[in-house]
Parts: structure tokens; C-alpha cells; sequence
């Protein structure tokens, strides 16, 4: 833990008076019905800016055009740090909830997050409870909603290298048959994971999206292992660059 709290709390300090009010609007979005997945989206995302400022993180975000101008879509990016959810609150402009590990889901104000941005947590322990997820995601997207999933289902901590995706992060989405949205993550690790408080630069390419045509009749270990191929060429050619 020593090695994540110093940048956090300059945030904590530097957003001292506004934390209260900041989490209070959270809950409330979350506990309410009348307030939107949309509405909260853009409650968190004024926050996540905020955040980023006062942290002296600067994000920058590629390939936007990638993303489906119709909802009903997935996000699938590789897991690099503590810090991933946020780049994508910051710089994405379509609303999207998460599918995120159940141990996760009980850390305090990440939970109020997750809640409010109606994110579905998966018990990957649990056989019976992870298929109730995937058909319930399969579903949902199908009417509209858009998710993101870390095909990894953890974070690397090996930096810009990537951990073997796993073939049943995809499975919603093949029962949806929508667009699958590969997307790079870069130094995402370095706001939260290193103990540096120094002005960090995170990028997140929006890459081209996989459409049911392109996938159907792929198995799910297939599309994992393309997915995660265009991520890492991706990395690779802006570390060359």
C-alpha cells in the first residue's frame, strides 16, 4: 500500500473541500432510480477531470473516432494499474458501466462508483454466478448499454507488457454479436502503482473496432488472442516510435 498512497493523497489534499460533496453526489446517484446511467456518468467524469488535474496526470486519448456512434458495444483494454478505470472516465465521451472482479467491487468509494454507474460485478469463482453475468451483459448490450471488461482479469504489473487474455471475457459480447472494441493502454500503471508524485502522462488508443461479421464463426479463444495481438502491436509501435 506504501508505494500507492502518495500521489493520492496530494489529491485527497488538494481536493480537501470538495471530497465530501464529491462523494455524497456519488451515493446519491447510486442509491437513487431517477438519476440515469448518463447522468452519473457525467457526474463521475467532472470528477475524474478534477482528479487528474490536482494529480498532475495528463491523459491522452487517440482514435476516439473508433468508438461506435451507436450504444451497445464493449471495451475490451489490457490491465496495467489502479489507475485504468480513470483514464477512461476521463477521456471517453460514450457512457459505459464496467464488469469488474467482485473483490474489487467492496473497496470503498470504488464501490460507490461502481454502484452508480450500474457496473456488474463477476465472481470468477463462481461458475453458476459468471454465467448469470455473461448472459446478463449479453442482454443488456443488446438494449443499448455499454460495458468495459479487462480481458485479463487482473493487472499485469509487468508495465506495458500484457498477461494472456482470457477467452471467456469475450463471451458476452459474442452473444450480443456487437462491436468489440480493442483498446491500448500505455503507462497507466505509473499515477497510482509508482510512488512518484511527479506530472505523469498516460495515452489510450481507441483502436478499430471488431464487428460481429468479422468475429462470427471465431471462438472466443481466437478473438482473445487477436484482440490482445493489435493491443501489443499497438504498444509496440509507440515504444519504437
Amino acid at each position: 500500500m506504501g508505494v500507492l498512497v502518495n500521489r493520492i493523497i496530494v489529491i485527497l489534499l488538494r481536493l480537501f473541500l470538495k471530497v465530501p460533496a464529491y462523494l455524497c453526489g456519488i451515493r446519491r446517484r447510486g442509491r437513487q432510480k431517477n438519476y440515469s446511467v448518463e447522468n452519473a456518468y457525467a457526474y463521475i467524469k467532472k470528477i475524474t477531470k478534477d482528479v487528474n488535474r490536482v494529480g498532475r496526470i495528463k491523459v491522452e486519448a487517440y482514435g476516439e473516432e473508433n468508438i461506435p456512434k451507436e450504444n451497445g458495444f464493449v471495451f475490451f483494454p489490457n490491465h496495467q494499474g489502479l489507475f485504468d478505470g480513470l483514464v477512461f472516465l476521463d477521456s471517453c465521451s460514450a457512457p459505459f458501466s464496467f464488469i469488474i472482479k467482485k473483490e474489487v467491487s467492496n473497496v470503498i468509494v470504488i464501490k460507490q462508483v461502481l454502484k452508480a454507474l450500474r457496473s456488474i460485478p463477476i465472481d470468477r469463482g463462481d461458475i453458476r454466478q459468471s454465467m448469470q453475468v455473461i448472459n446478463q451483459v449479453a442482454e443488456e448490450v443488446k438494449k443499448g448499454r455499454n460495458f468495459l471488461i479487462f480481458p485479463e482479469g487482473t493487472r499485469s504489473k509487468q508495465g506495458n507488457k500484457l498477461l494472456d487474455f482470457k477467452s471467456g471475457a469475450f463471451k458476452s459480447a459474442v452473444k450480443a454479436k456487437c462491436p468489440i472494441v480493442p483498446c491500448a493502454l500505455i503507462d497507466s500503471f505509473k499515477p497510482f502503482d509508482e510512488s512518484s508524485v511527479k506530472p505523469v502522462t498516460v495515452k489510450l488508443f481507441y483502436l478499430p473496432p471488431l464487428y460481429y461479421k468479422e468475429y462470427m464463426g471465431m471462438k472466443t479463444v481466437e478473438i482473445a488472442a487477436l484482440v490482445k495481438r493489435r493491443i501489443e502491436e499497438t504498444i509496440a509501435e509507440q515504444e519504437t516510435a
